[in-house]
C-alpha cells in the first residue's frame, strides 16, 4: 500500500509540473537558507561547550566604580585567584592568562616570524581546559621559564614536518632562547580562548616584577589577568562573589567600589558578566529569521495545496466511493508531501555546500558542511522534519475530509471553500517579508549614520604603528618623513590608538571628589602636535606647548568635566596616578570608541617617554609613498623587525564589522523571503487565472481590455499585500528599535522606512501577479469559453 501511495504521489507531481516546480523551488531555497542560518546559530551557541568541565568553569570579572563611573572589567588582579583557592573550599582550581607583550618577533634559522597571538598562562591551563597536548607533559607543560607551547599550525610554520619538541626559537626582542616543550591541537573555532603560543606565568613574574614573587602575589593594583575558576558543583555564585570581595578588601581596604562577578564559561561568548546580552540578541534574531524563511516556504506549499483542492475534489470523492477510508486518504496526501519534501531536501543538500563558502565569507565563520558530523544531522533533520510536519497536516486533513457526494456535484463544504485561511497565509508571508526589508533599511541607515557622523576628529589617510627603537630618534625620523611629498604631518601618542582608547583608571583625584567616590577616566599620552593633527577642537583653554612643564599639565574632554562636576576647569588641579597636574584645557568630545557606547571621560597627559606610537598623515594619492618612507625609517632603526602599520579607517571599520555582516546577511535574507513569497504568489495567480478562465473569456467577449482583466486578477492579491504591510510595520519598528538600543548614538526610525519597504513589496508583487495575469488576459476568449471542467 505504501508503494502505491508513493507511485500515486509521483504521478501527481509529474501531472502538475508547473505547481510542483514552484513548490519544490520555494521549499528547497527555504530549507537551504534555513539550515545555513541554523548551523550558524548552532555554532554560536556551541562556544566553549566542548570542555568536559565547562559546567563548573567560571571566568572571574569585576564591577568597579560608583555612580556614572561604573565599569565591567574582564580582567582581575593576579593574587585573588590563589588567595581564594587557598581559603574557599568551593574553588577546586584556577588558571590565569596574561598577554605577552615582551616578545613579538621570533627567529628559527634564517626565518623570521612576527607573532601577535601569544600569552602567559599558569600550568593548570592544560588541566582546567580540554586543550589537550598532542606532545608534551600535561602535568608539567613548562619544565622551566624558557619553555613555550605552540599550536600544531604554528609549529608547522616554524619547523615544517620536523618534530618540534626540544627545538629552540630565538626571541629577537632581547635574544632570549625558548625551547618548545609542547604542541597543542589548534584551538577550536568555537572557542573564546584561542592562542598561537603560550609561555609560563613564572616568566611574566620575572619580567614584570624582576622575579619578586612576593610582589606578584600581593599586587592588587594591576588588573591584567583573565582569571578562570573551577568550582565544586552547586556552588552559590552570589555567596562566593561576596567572600572573594571580602578577601580583596582585606588585602586592599580602599577598593570599596569593587565587586566580583563569576561568569559561566558556557555563557561567556553571548552574555556579559552582569547578565546583559552581548551576542545573544543577534543569535535570537537570526533564529527568528530562519524560522520566518522556513515558515514562508511552508505557507507556499499550504497555499498551493489548499487552493488546488477544488481541482482534486472529484478524485478524492471517487476514491472514497470505491472504499478508501479517511485515514488512507490522509496517508496518501502525507505521502505526496513527503515525496515532494524529499526532492526539495535533496536539492537543498546540493545547494548548501555550493553556497557555504559565500555564507562563510559574509558571516565571518568557517563552518563546514560535514555530513559525518552528528550535530549537522541534528539541524538538518529537525529543520526538514519540522517543516514537513507543519506543511503537510492541514492540506492532508482538508483533502481527506470532502463529502464525496457533494464534491461530485461541485458542492464543497463552505468551511473548506472559504479562502480566508489562504488569504491569512499570504498576509503572513508578506508581513514577514516586509519586516525583513524594513530591517535592511534600518541597518543600512544606521551604518551610513556611523560612517558619515562627525566623529570630532579626522581619521582619513592616517596610518600608525609602534615605533620601537625609532622612539628615541623621533626628531630625526620626523624630519626625514616631512621631506616626503606624501607626508602632511606627524604626531605621537602612547600605545593607545585614537580609534579605541581601551586603557582606563580610577586612580584620580580632584577638588570636590568625595572620599568614597570613584571617577573612572580613559588616559592617553599625546604630544603637542596630536590635537591639531587630528583636527580636534578645543572647547576652552589651550593645547600642550611641548615644553617640559607640560608634564604637570592635563587636558580633559567635555564629558570628563561634566561628570566630575568641576566648574571653570581651566587652572584647577587634577591628579592622575601620582601626577599632580593642572588642567590647562578642555577638548570637545570626540568618538574614540564604538558608537554603541556613550562618550566617556577622557584625559590627555604629556609624558614624552611614553610616546611609542607614531601617526602619519598622508595625501590619498601619495599614501604608498608615505608608507614606503615610513618603512625606510623603520628598517634604519629596527633592523630585521617587520613593520606592522594600520590605517585608522580600517581600525574604525573593525569596530562595526559585526554590524556590517548583519546588514549584508539581512539584505540577502530579505531578498530570499521576497523571492519565496513571490513564488507562492506566482502560483496562486496562475491557479486563479485557471479557475476563472471562462469568466475571463466572457468578460473579453463583452469588451473587457487586457488592463481590465489584469486588474480583476490582481486587485485581491494587492489588498492582501497591503494588509501584510500594515501588520509588518509595528513588528518591524519594535524589532529594529530594540536592535538600535545597543547604540548610544543612533538614527530615529521614521515613517519613510516602512513606506519605502511597503512600496517595494507592492512593486514586486504587482510585477509577479501581472506576468500571469497578462498571459491569461491574452488568451483567445473562444478557447477560454470552450475549456472543459
Amino acid at each position: 500500500m505504501f508503494a502505491n501511495y508513493l507511485k500515486t504521489a509521483w504521478r501527481n507531481l509529474l501531472k502538475n509540473k508547473f505547481y510542483s516546480t514552484i513548490t519544490i523551488a520555494g521549499l528547497a531555497l527555504g530549507l537551504c537558507v534555513g539550515i545555513l542560518i541554523l548551523l550558524w546559530v548552532q555554532d554560536e551557541r556551541s562556544f566553549d561547550r566542548f570542555h568536559s568541565k565547562e559546567a563548573n568553569i567560571y571566568k572571574l570579572e569585576n564591577r568597579v566604580g560608583t555612580g556614572t563611573s561604573v565599569q565591567i572589567w574582564t580582567e582581575t588582579v593576579s593574587p585573588i585567584a590563589m588567595l581564594a583557592k587557598n581559603e574557599l573550599p568551593e574553588i577546586k582550581d584556577y588558571t590565569r592568562i596574561c598577554y605577552n607583550y615582551f616578545f613579538n618577533q621570533f627567529k628559527v634559522g634564517d626565518k623570521t616570524f612576527q607573532e601577535g597571538n601569544k600569552y602567559f598562562v599558569d600550568p593548570s591551563f592544560f588541566s582546567l581546559f580540554d586543550f589537550g597536548l598532542i606532545k608534551g607533559d600535561k602535568q608539567n607543560p613548562f619544565p622551566d621559564d624558557q619553555s613555550v607551547v605552540m599550536t600544531e599550525t604554528t609549529a608547522k610554520r616554524y619547523f615544517g614536518d620536523a618534530d618540534p619538541i626540544g627545538k629552540v626559537i630565538l626571541a629577537e626582542d632581547d635574544s632570549t632562547l625558548f625551547k618548545v616543550s609542547g604542541v597543542v591541537a589548534d584551538f577550536p573555532e568555537n572557542s573564546s580562548i584561542n592562542y598561537d603560543m603560550v609561555f609560563p606565568m613564572t616568566l611574566y613574574t620575572k619580567r614584570f616584577y624582576d622575579g619578586d614573587v612576593a610582589r606578584f602575589d600581593n599586587d592588587f593594583n594591576q588588573f591584567n589577568y583573565e582569571t578562570y575558576l573551577l568550582l565544586q558543583p552547586g556552588v552559590s555564585l552570589s555567596s562566593l562573589a561576596t567572600r572573594i570581595r571580602k578577601i580583596h578588601l582585606r588585602m586592599k581596604a580602599d577598593d570599596t567600589d569593587i565587586a566580583y562577578l563569576p561568569m559561566p564559561l558556557k555563557k561567556m561568548h553571548l552574555f556579559k558578566s552582569d547578565g546583559t546580552e552581548a551576542g545573544m540578541e543577534t543569535v535570537r534574531m537570526f533564529t527568528i529569521i530562519a524560522l520566518v524563511i522556513l515558515t514562508i516556504a511552508c505557507i507556499n506549499y499550504v497555499n498551493l495545496s489548499t487552493a488546488r483542492s477544488m481541482l482534486r475534489a472529484k478524485e478524492v470523492s471517487l476514491r472514497k466511493i470505491v472504499g478508501a477510508g479517511k485515514g488512507q486518504l490522509f496517508m496518501q496526501f502525507i505521502g505526496e508531501t513527503t515525496v515532494l519534501f524529499v526532492i526539495a531536501a535533496a536539492l537543498a543538500m546540493v545547494l548548501i555546500p555550493a553556497l557555504m563558502p559565500v555564507f562563510n565569507s559574509m558571516s565571518g565563520k568557517e563552518l563546514e558542511f560535514d555530513l559525518r558530523n552528528a550535530d549537522i544531522w541534528l539541524v538538518i533533520l529537525a529543520t526538514i522534519g519540522g517543516t514537513l510536519i507543519v506543511s503537510s497536516i492541514y492540506p492532508a486533513v482538508l483533502l481527506s475530509s470532502f463529502n464525496p457526494l457533494n464534491a461530485m456535484k461541485g458542492k464543497i463544504s463552505a468551511k473548506f471553500n472559504d479562502a480566508f485561511f489562504r488569504k491569512a497565509l499570504v498576509v503572513t508571508q508578506f508581513a514577514f517579508s516586509v519586516t525583513l526589508v524594513a530591517g535592511t533599511f534600518v541597518i543600512s541607515r544606521q551604518l551610513h549614520f556611523i560612517r558619515t557622523k562627525n566623529l570630532g576628529y579626522s581619521k582619513e589617510n592616517i596610518f600608525t604603528f609602534n615605533m620601537r627603537a625609532m622612539q628615541s630618534h623621533f626628531d630625526a625620523v620626523k624630519a626625514e618623513l616631512m621631506k616626503q611629498p606624501g607626508v602632511l604631518d606627524v604626531a605621537r601618542s602612547n600605545n593607545s590608538t585614537i580609534v579605541n582608547f581601551s586603557n582606563i583608571t580610577g586612580n584620580t583625584n580632584f577638588d570636590g571628589k568625595g572620599p568614597d567616590e570613584t571617577f573612572m577616566i580613559h588616559p592617553a599620552a599625546i604630544d603637542e602636535h596630536a590635537i591639531p593633527f587630528f583636527r580636534m577642537q578645543m572647547a576652552e583653554g589651550s593645547n600642550f606647548s611641548g615644553m617640559p612643564g607640560d608634564s604637570l599639565h592635563v587636558i580633559l574632554n567635555e564629558t570628563a568635566v561634566k561628570n566630575s562636576g568641576i566648574k571653570d576647569p581651566v587652572g584647577k588641579r587634577f591628579q592622575l596616578w601620582n601626577i599632580k597636574a593642572t588642567i590647562i584645557g578642555v577638548v570637545k568630545d570626540f568618538h574614540y570608541a564604538s558608537m554603541k557606547q556613550a562618550i566617556e571621560p577622557m584625559i590627555f597627559y604629556y609624558q614624552p617617554r611614553a610616546f611609542n606610537r607614531i601617526y602619519i598623515k598622508t595625501t590619498g594619492k601619495d599614501a604608498a609613498k608615505a608608507v614606503a618612507a615610513a618603512e625606510a625609517q623603520w628598517k634604519k632603526y629596527n633592523g630585521d623587525y617587520a613593520i606592522s602599520y594600520t590605517f585608522l579607517d580600517d581600525s574604525f571599520d573593525k569596530l562595526y564589522r559585526s554590524e556590517q555582516r548583519t546588514g549584508k546577511l539581512f539584505n540577502i535574507f530579505a531578498g530570499i523571503a521576497i523571492l519565496i513569497s513571490c513564488l507562492g504568489l506566482f502560483g496562486l495567480t496562475a491557479y486563479t487565472a485557471q479557475v476563472r478562465t471562462r469568466e475571463i473569456g466572457v468578460r473579453k467577449v463583452l469588451g473587457a481590455s487586457v488592463p481590465d482583466v489584469v486588474t480583476l486578477l490582481a486587485k485581491d492579491f494587492i489588498k492582501l499585500v497591503l494588509v501584510g504591510i500594515v501588520v509588518a510595520t509595528p513588528v518591524a519598528w519594535y524589532m529594529m528599535n530594540k536592535w538600535l538600543g545597543d547604540f548610544a548614538y543612533r538614527i530615529t526610525i521614521d515613517w519613510s522606512v516602512f513606506a519605502v519597504s511597503g512600496l517595494l513589496a507592492i512593486i514586486i508583487a504587482v510585477i509577479t501577479i501581472s506576468f500571469q495575469s497578462v498571459n491569461a488576459a491574452l488568451v483567445n476568449p473562444v478557447k477560454s469559453l470552450k475549456q472543459q471542467d
